[in-house]
């Protein structure tokens, strides 16, 4: 019986390319200072396409911390790695989040269903909270994780062994929802069911061998659960 789903953020409540392109142009263009050889080794580091706006297949924003893309960074343009991470950390609390679904309707649904909600992410909690807030459904969560809360970051499982012990649920009663290999791996590793949906860079035959299912989005969730329920 499914009784709770976490779900990845980026690329899975919101579409990954039309959100975090802008962040990683608007970084790149910021930490490059103008410089044409720096701007296009930051793209390079963050498998980033400049002039057709799109994230390389491997890129590390997909689905690395905050930290960890700093670390990248700070390989090209050296620095102080807290006042980096301090900017990265505004530049995303300031990225306008274009939505996977019509989420409040989705996330309403799977609470009509008495499912409890969470959501894990690789982001920082802070920018996670803001976005979750402009999208209206921050309310609906039992559980928000960054990989700064105290859990660790994906693929390993400690964020959604935390949510487990949030909610008094049990991992084979959970499912892990994500657009990564990271958000599968993290779910196996959990014990939880695992569903890969189609609205970040990964292609569906990327994540069909780790995921129960791969769905288009988070939309097509509260059918897919129905089914597993009957």
């Amino acid at each position: 019986m499914i009784a709770g789903i976490i779900f990845d953020k980026d690329g899975t409540l919101f579409d990954f390319n039309a959100t975090w392109g802008a962040w990683s142009a608007g970084m790149i263009a910021t930490e490059a200072g103008g410089d044409p050889e720096l701007t296009q080794k930051l793209a390079d580091v963050l498998g980033y396409d400049i002039e057709n706006k799109v994230f390389r297949a491997g890129s590390l924003v997909i689905a690395s911390t905050a930290q960890e893309l700093a670390e990248a960074i700070l390989t090209v343009v050296p620095g102080d790695r807290d006042a980096l991470l301090a900017r990265m950390n505004k530049h995303a609390g300031e990225v306008g989040q274009v939505a996977a679904a019509d989420l409040p309707v989705v996330m309403a649904t799977l609470k009509a269903m008495n499912l409890r909600l969470g959501v894990a992410t690789n982001d920082s909690e802070g920018p996670a909270r803001l976005h979750l807030d402009r999208a209206g459904i921050t309310d609906v969560f039992d559980f928000i994780a960054g990989y700064d809360s105290g859990h660790g970051g994906k693929p390993a499982p400690g964020q959604l062994h935390a949510f487990c012990k949030a909610t008094g649920l049990t991992p084979d009663t959970c499912v892990m929802v994500g657009d990564s290999t990271h958000d599968l791996h993290a779910g196996r590793a959990a014990g939880m069911r695992t569903v890969g949906v189609l609205t970040g860079p990964a292609p569906a035959k990327e994540l069909a061998p780790f995921a129960d299912v791969v769905l288009r989005s988070v939309a097509d969730l509260p059918s897919w659960i129905a089914e597993m329920r009957k």
